[in-house]
Order: C-alpha cells, then sequence, then structure tokens
C-alpha cells in the first residue's frame, strides 16, 4: 500500500480524494491547516496532521514519519475575486507555499506530484473550447499564482527529475452520490452551494454579477465537473505519475466540455429543488472571465478518464441531498 500525502486533505475535493484514494488500496495522509477544511470530513483511520505548507519543519515531520510515495497538493487560496483584493496572500500561500513543500520533497527524495491547478490559467480567451495548446493568460493574481506553480514544476521535472501533473480544474461542484462529504466552505463563495443555501430560505435570494457578457443569456458559462468525478480524475493522475519512469510535466484538463449559465444554474437549482427564490442583478465583478469549457480530449487520451456526471442536475442533485442531510 502507497503512502499518499494529500495536503488540504481536509478540504472540500481534498476530502473526497482521500475516499477514493482509501477505495482504491492507498493511504492517505493529510497536511491541512484547517484554513477551510474540516477533519470530521476524514475517516477516521487517515493520519491528519495540523500544518502548514510553508512550515518547512511541519513538513519535514511528515516526510520522516510517513516516507509518502508521492504527492497531492490541494492547499491552496482559491477565491479569485479575493485574489484581486489581496494579491499577496495568495502568492504567499499558493506560489511560496508550493514552493517550500516542493523543497521538502526534494529533501526527502519524493518525486512524484499530482498539482491542483485551475482553468482560471487560460484567462479570458474567448473561446468556445479551452485546450492545453493555448497559451498561459490569467487575468486573476489567483490565476497568475497557479500558473506560476506549473512552470515552477516544469523546471523541476526537468533539472530535479521531478514527475509531475496539473491537472486544470473546471468549476467543481456536487458532492459524494453516497452522502459522505460534500461542500461546507466558511464563508461559501462557490454558486451551487450559495444557490441551495437561497432555496433553502438561508439567504435573502441570490445575485448575479454581470449580465451583459458575450454569452446567449447575458451570463457567464462555466464548465461544471463533478467533485466524484474530479477525485476520480487525480486517482488516473496518480497512476500516471506513479507509472511514470522519465521525469516529465504535463498539464491536463479536467471538465466535462459542457457549459452552463449562471442563469441556467440559478434556475436548475429552483426546479431541482422545488424551491423558488429571488434573482437579482449585479455589475460585473473583475476578473470573471465570459465562458470557461474544458476541451477534455487530452484527459481522455492520457489518462483515460471521462466525466461521468456530464448533468448539472446530477451535480445539483446529489449537493442538494448532502445539504438536506447536514444542515
Amino acid at each position: 500500500m502507497k503512502n499518499i500525502l494529500v495536503t488540504g486533505g481536509a478540504g472540500y475535493i481534498g476530502s473526497h480524494i482521500c475516499l477514493h484514494l482509501q477505495a482504491g488500496g492507498f493511504h492517505p495522509i493529510v497536511l491541512d491547516n484547517f484554513s477551510n477544511g474540516h477533519r470530521d470530513a476524514l475517516a477516521a483511520d487517515i493520519p491528519v496532521i495540523d500544518g502548514d505548507i510553508r512550515d518547512q519543519t511541519a513538513l519535514d515531520l511528515v516526510f520522516e514519519r510517513y516516507h509518502p510515495d508521492a504527492v497531492i497538493h490541494m492547499a491552496a487560496l482559491i477565491e479569485a475575486g479575493v485574489s484581486m483584493r489581496e494579491p499577496a496572500r495568495f502568492y504567499d500561500v499558493n506560489t511560496h507555499g508550493s514552493m517550500v513543500l516542493l523543497d521538502a520533497m526534494r529533501r526527502h527524495d519524493c518525486n512524484r506530484i499530482v498539482f491542483s491547478s485551475t482553468a482560471a490559467v487560460y484567462g479570458n480567451a474567448g473561446l468556445e473550447y479551452l485546450d492545453e495548446t493555448l497559451p498561459i493568460r490569467p487575468e486573476s493574481p489567483y490565476g497568475k499564482s497557479k500558473a506560476m506553480v506549473e512552470t515552477i514544476l516544469a523546471d523541476y521535472a526537468s533539472i530535479y527529475g521531478f514527475h509531475a501533473l496539473a491537472l486544470r480544474y473546471f468549476n467543481a461542484a456536487g458532492a459524494d452520490p453516497a452522502g459522505r462529504a460534500g461542500e461546507r466552505h466558511d464563508p461559501e463563495t462557490h454558486l451551487i452551494p450559495l444557490a441551495l443555501q437561497a432555496a433553502a430560505g438561508l439567504r435573502d435570494g441570490m445575485k448575479i454579477f454581470g449580465t451583459d457578457y458575450d454569452t446567449p443569456d447575458g451570463t457567464c458559462i462555466r464548465d461544471y465537473i463533478h467533485v466524484d468525478d474530479l477525485a476520480n480524475a487525480h486517482i488516473a493522475a496518480l497512476h500516471h505519475v506513479i507509472g511514470q519512469t522519465d521525469p516529465n510535466f504535463d498539464s491536463i484538463n479536467i471538465g466535462t466540455g459542457d457549459g452552463c449559465s449562471v442563469k441556467d444554474i440559478m434556475q436548475l437549482c429552483q426546479d431541482v429543488t422545488g424551491r423558488k427564490f429571488a434573482v437579482t442583478n449585479e455589475d460585473r465583478r473583475d476578473g470573471d472571465p465570459a465562458r470557461l469549457i474544458a476541451n477534455p480530449a487530452k484527459a481522455k487520451a492520457v489518462l483515460g478518464w471521462t466525466a461521468k456526471y456530464t448533468d448539472p442536475r446530477d451535480i445539483i442533485a446529489h449537493a442538494w441531498a448532502y445539504f438536506t442531510k447536514n444542515d
């Protein structure tokens, strides 16, 4: 059984990855500072270290005790809008923190890593579909902080012999279909859980930020990827980097290839829950591209991975089931 260090493993996506790691015969070890994570999101038999990726001492202790065979690096700040106001925090945690982690990996002869990147590295490309051959032009400090780590990983692969794969997520959403884990950020910033809070009467309606984009209904279009599919993609990526013989860096989109507008998501949330809520229109937010839809062909070709849940209704239904169970 291989030990896998999961940084940020107590968070939304990380906790789902840990479920799939255990099901796949791996032994996850979680490092999390609990700024967004929850200890009760993880199985009781998973070792959990309360620590920060910027803390060299904490990292050394983890590597010396557990000798991980590979790392799934999830720990990061993720709110693109906040990064427009507080870029220093994002470069410190996302970029500098990744450097501290990578250097700990070097010290302890661990050179295989799956990195949580983002579709935000593409910026506002203005294309129907985004593929990995496009230039990297992030518009927010969040996207830039992730793009910088991709550049660093490429250099670590070519110079230090790393086996590294960056997964460029599109919009993670939903909950474990069996109800074991779900989304609960504090404060919540993601569209679907916010809309479900409105459906439950916990919010005074919803706001759409920007209705004048160059899209069919004027609102932003996103590719919503079920968190269960996203977790499966990490397992496929992990097998890929473990199986590599030659050092390499690559980046792969993780999305469905289908887009759904903000306005459509609002309506679908009302349809699935059977509950209406008010929707008002506001000005655009800085750093929001009009559309982000994956071309997922490379994930299928390289990892043998495709999304199982391609209907946003399934994503919303699983999120709603988890929300109503745990509210």
